[in-house]
Parts: structure tokens; sequence; C-alpha cells
């Protein structure tokens, strides 16, 4: 990872102020205290994900960008992956969580700890490093748990925690009411074998980092410091990361790089600007530039392009980043079909609805069986008024079939009505 200008606060800014300008501070132990760690040299400090999927997802893009921001300003990242914790899972407001079995919880561990390589460096100085609560939770006796661990922390402060406060009514397992107690034991131990000053987290992870801080002073160690970033919310109520066929995830095989580019493309001109500031690397000019530009010709979409090809480059790679470019344009007549890959034109076409058939009709049946018209009727009308193509090819007669060479790859079509309506076939076998 190269630190260049633009990948550093505002020359007139601090750290810690290019993170308040970004908006990436909202509670904190002291902004004072927080203020004198990060802008006062090199400082050793941990984020940590539970594995309770097979994949990381675009909610985690907060906290992962906010260590490799941390990084490049000089301070030394641990990324914690939760073996043990992910074996209990934080309390949720609605109901228990479903306990994984450990060696399902010992795969996602791996999975996470290579999506999470790409956006730190674990060379130099403050070279980053991976760790697992499991290596010091494991070994520890019920007993051992209880004497040195739970002595410390009282129950009536626990109880205060609102998520579990939402859980009295219908009850609460010591499983998950121990949660945090292992998080603040974390925090504990990784102050005591790598010097950790500082944790950070999503915003409903203050009740378990605060305790983390609270757990240390009690242990006679410390000081520490905490913030929490803000939970990522859309404008329009809708939950963050989610789209109509599910979560976002980072990993390529659950979505693909070019649906996770256009996940970026099409954010909200409301929220563009708040992703930006979050997530992006760019300078302040750069960004605000952006703002601007966003403001004045929201129809070019300027600012979702260079969000989705930094975030997409910076998750998936520069290939794959231009080959979901190309099939953004290439969909839409804007360049070659025939440049993209077999998987990213999959990609593309299952994104925007891809049928598989067993032989191909002619074009009008083509129109009808992808759904791009609703009859026949239709479809000829919409072949004779010049509004029907072929893998880009305008389609002039209204009884035109498709020959075999003209497959991409040897079994897809990509068919559209007009300039923005289009759909894919496949050929099966």
């Amino acid at each position: 990872m190269t630190v260049t200008d633009s990948n550093l606060p505002h020359a007139r800014d601090s750290l810690t102020d290019d993170l308040r300008w970004r908006g990436l501070i909202q509670d904190s132990t002291g902004l004072d205290e927080l203020r004198d760690l990060l802008d006062g040299g090199s400082a050793t400090f941990y984020v940590g994900f539970d594995p309770t999927a097979p994949s990381l997802h675009v909610g985690h893009l907060m906290q992962v960008t906010t260590a490799r921001r941390l990084q490049l300003a000089g301070h030394r990242p641990l990324l914690l992956v939760g073996g043990a914790t992910g074996q209990i899972g934080d309390p949720k407001e609605s109901a228990e969580r479903t306990l994984n079995p450990p060696e399902v919880v010992a795969g996602w561990v791996r999975r996470i700890r290579d999506q999470l390589a790409p956006f730190v460096s674990y060379t130099g100085e403050n070279a980053a490093q991976l760790v697992n609560n499991l290596d010091w939770t494991g070994e520890m006796s019920v007993v051992e748990f209880l004497r040195d661990v739970g002595k410390h922390f009282p129950v009536n402060k626990m109880l205060a925690r609102e998520v579990v406060r939402a859980r009295l009514e219908t009850g609460i397992s010591f499983t998950e009411f121990s949660y945090q107690l292992l998080q603040a034991n974390d925090f504990f131990e990784l102050h005591r074998r790598h010097g950790c000053q500082l944790q950070y987290g999503g915003s409903d992870q203050w009740g378990n980092i605060t305790a983390g801080v609270d757990y240390i002073r009690r242990r006679g160690s410390g000081p520490v410091e905490a913030f929490t970033t803000p939970l990522v919310t859309r404008s329009d109520g809708t939950k963050f990361g989610k789209t109509e066929g599910g979560a976002v995830w980072l990993d390529p095989e659950m979505t693909s790089p070019y649906a996770f580019y256009q996940f970026w493309v099409n954010a909200d001109d409301r929220d563009v600007v708040r992703y930006l500031r979050y997530f992006s690397f760019r300078s302040r000019e750069e960004i605000e530039a952006l703002e601007k530009e966003a403001a004045e010709r929201p129809a070019a979409r300027a600012a979702q392009r260079a969000l989705a090809e930094e975030l997409t480059t910076l998750v998936h790679g520069e290939r794959e980043m231009a080959q979901a470019v190309a099939a953004s344009q290439a969909l839409f007549g804007r360049g070659s079909l025939d440049d993209l890959s077999p998987e990213t034109l999959r990609a593309a076409l299952t994104e925007a609805g891809l049928v598989h058939l067993d032989q191909l009709p002619d074009v009008a049946g083509l129109l009808k069986e992808s759904g791009l018209v609703p009859s026949m009727k239709e479809a000829r009308r919409v072949i004779a008024e010049g509004g029907a193509y072929v893998n880009n090819a305008r389609v002039n007669e209204v009884d035109a079939v498709v020959a075999p060479e003209a497959l991409l790859h040897g079994r897809y079509l990509v068919l559209r009505r007009g300039k923005r309506s289009f759909a894919g076939v496949a050929l099966r076998g």
C-alpha cells in the first residue's frame, strides 16, 4: 500500500479534524484525549469483526476503511476476528441468536481474515496484525473467567445496556448476556499483549466498548481511549447494504464485482456525499469538488461513479473494476460486449434479469421470454419501430432470428428495448 498526499488528511487539519470532517466520530471517551492520542504520534488500535456469516458485507466497510485511514496516518492496526465471540454472538434486540457450530465459525474466521488483507499493509513500522480472540479466551477455564473477569462487572451496569433492557421482556440467555465481558476482556488482553491504546467500532457497540475501557481501569491498567463511528443509513429509510437480492457481500462469489460496482453507482443523490466522506480516500478538495458537481449536475452521477470505481478497486482489484465499468457501458451500447469476460457478462445479465432457454425462438419471442415486452404483438411493434436490439445491434425485421454464432461466449445474448431496458438470455447446455 502506497501512502500519497491524497491519502492523508487535509493539509490544514490534524487526523482528528479530518475524522470529524468526514463524520467518523460519533461518541468518544474524550475528544481532547483522543486528539492527543491520534495526533501525538503512533498508537496501536483495534477493531473487531465477529464471523457470523461466511463473508463481510458493505456494512463492515466503515470499520475496515477507517482502519486503513488510521494506518495511513501512522497508527498500527490490530484486526480482531472473533473466533470466540463469534460462537456467542452480540445480543440482538429481537431474539436470541442461533449458535453456529465451532467448526463453521472457524471456517468463517479464515475467510474473513483473507478478506481483510487488501485494506491494510502488513509490512513497515506500523504493520497491521490479525488476531483471534479464541487464542486467549479458549484457554481460560470457567472459574478463571468468573474470578478474573466477571468480578469486575457490576450487574446493574450490564442491565442498563439498551439492547439488554429491550430483551428483558422476552428473555435473554446468560450466554448472550456475557458477551460484553468477552469483548471487554479482548481490549484488556490486546492492551496487555500488544500495547493497544484505542478501540473503535460502530455506535451500536458503545456499551461494549466503554465496558472494556472501564475494565482495563479496574484492572489497574491504562489509560485507553475509544470512539465509535456512526451507523450508516439511507435517506429513504431502507437498510444500508441491502438490495432486492439481499446483502451486498465483499466475497465475489456471493456478490459479483459488477453487482458491487452497481450498488455504489445506484446510490441515492441524497446519500452519496456522506458515502464519499465516509469511504473515499480522496483529498478533501477532490471530495468537495465531487460534492459540488453532484449538486449542480446530479444526472451525470460523477460522485457515484467515482466512489464505485474507488471501492470496487479497493475490494476486488483494478481488473475487476475495469470489467465492471466496461460492462455497465457495453450493456447500453457504449462499448464492446466482446471485451467482457464470461463471469462479468453473466453477473451483469443476472443483475438485469437472466432467462435460461433450451432453444432460441425468434427475436420477438426472445423479447417476450425475457420480460422486456408483455406479448408477441408488443414485441413485433417494438421491432417495427426500431426499438429492439440484440447484442447492441438493431433488429429491423419482425421475423428476425438469431444465428448461433451470435451467442456471446457460446451461450449468452444481450437484449435491449430502447435505450435503457435490457435483459439477458442464456442457452442451456
